[in-house]
């Protein structure tokens, strides 16, 4: 009896979403703490800077060794996007940006298509990734979340304000544009086209409103020329942090470089091709991994992925699984198990050390399971007819605006 009870309280925690997002919280709010307590938050300088710098017209991309080390890589729309974080006195914008990056991700994933307990799921899986980039006072879990929220408003055919969330993405960090995909499934093309177009207008134009046009005009060449800098880094650095990818991991392995150009000709045309299998569906699964796959080769792809990247990925892998038709095959269940414990537990204390420090770390192979998944994914996509429904529990998503209401 007491297990049976043990057992009911545990479902009915699974089963709300404030109880999930109160521990997301504490779990932001506590590693927050931690990382003040030891001076770890560098990253968090960099964003707040740039609206200090941008106030002051100073280049956006330089380095400040006075205040941080490293330069800070993102839009100038961002220098906007912290204003209110940077504001704040003390360490107040450490903590609010932590729990911010923490709620939009999980204010996205319980926008999706799905019972409570299914997206508490979804949640569960990725704290991990969360975590992580916790540790580094991050924007990937945001950036996931703009992706995600892209998704939904084409599933919810509010095509227009995909459009929103897609150049948002873009204009931060680039990574947003892997949205324009979702034009594939869009019933109302032409909202989704004028929505690109619209919101592009508007957030470039946006922070020449709060600071003078002609910097950032400039900022927005700076820009690319760091983008292009860093991107040289990444392949050219003999470091375990950096360019965690399909390329960085091969280029490990085989002991010298590798021609990227190649390699992403190849992912990018695999993943056009699979995408175009789903035109038009009206089948949820399809439509879930197309979001999946779009999710997982942003970061299997890019030269710029990194630990704390892997939070984008994860939400594709989680939702992946969660969408699979019952029963689970083996394959899906031993794919889902590899990227839970090998790609994204190894960092804890219950995965050998030996290994993780001499393979998975040496080797990157923490894209490996996720790249297995998205062939995987990939597969599904090609073979599967366009019929019936194939899973009978997604609920029928109200009609939302993109706002904070539930």
């Amino acid at each position: 009896m007491a297990a049976n009870g043990t057992r009911n309280v545990f479902y009915k925690l699974i089963d709300n979403k404030h109880f999930v997002l109160s521990i997301w919280i504490i779990i932001a709010a506590f590693y927050t703490y931690k990382c003040i307590g030891y001076h770890g938050v560098n990253n968090y300088l960099i964003f707040k800077y740039t609206y200090f710098n941008a106030l002051h017209g100073q280049n956006l991309y330089a380095q400040y060794p006075q205040y941080y080390f490293d330069s800070n890589h993102y839009g100038p729309v961002f220098s906007l996007i912290m204003a209110p974080f940077a504001v704040l006195p003390g360490d107040l914008g450490l903590y609010f940006w932590q729990i911010f990056n923490v709620s939009v991700l999980f204010w996205a994933i319980h926008k999706l298509p799905l019972d409570t307990t299914k997206k508490n799921i979804i949640c569960i899986i990725c704290t991990q990734e969360l975590i992580v980039m916790l540790r580094e006072f991050q924007t990937n879990g945001a950036i996931a979340a703009l992706v995600i929220l892209a998704w939904v408003m084409v599933d919810n055919k509010k095509d227009f304000w995909a459009g929103l969330f897609i150049m948002l993405g873009f204009f931060i960090k680039l990574y947003g544009v892997i949205g324009v995909v979702f034009f594939l499934i869009s019933k109302q093309k032409k909202q989704f086209v004028a929505g690109l177009f619209v919101w592009a207008v508007v957030l470039f134009v946006l922070p020449m409103l709060v600071f003078t046009p002609q910097f950032i005009l400039q900022s927005y060449g700076d820009w690319y020329h760091s983008l292009v800098e860093k991107n040289a880094q990444n392949v050219s650095m003999d470091t375990q942090y950096q360019d965690i990818s399909v390329m960085g991991m091969t280029r490990r392995i085989i002991g010298h470089s590798i021609a990227i150009l190649p390699v992403l000709l190849t992912a990018a045309a695999t993943f056009c091709i699979s995408s175009l299998k789903v035109l038009n569906t009206s089948v949820h699964r399809q439509k879930f991994l197309l979001l999946c796959s779009s999710l997982l080769f942003i970061v299997l792809f890019s030269t710029g992925s990194e630990y704390v990247t892997y939070i984008i990925a994860y939400p594709g892998i989680a939702i992946w699984f969660v969408t699979a038709p019952r029963p689970f095959t083996a394959l899906q269940i031993t794919l889902f198990v590899f990227a839970v414990y090998f790609g994204s537990l190894y960092r804890t204390d219950i995965f050998p050390s030996y290994i993780k420090l001499h393979f998975i770390n040496r080797y990157a192979l923490k894209a490996l399971p996720c790249l297995l998944i998205w062939l995987a994914l990939i597969a599904e996509m090609l073979t599967r007819k366009d019929g019936e429904e194939i899973v009978s529990d997604y609920p029928t998503q109200p009609n939302i605006a993109p706002t904070l209401k539930n």
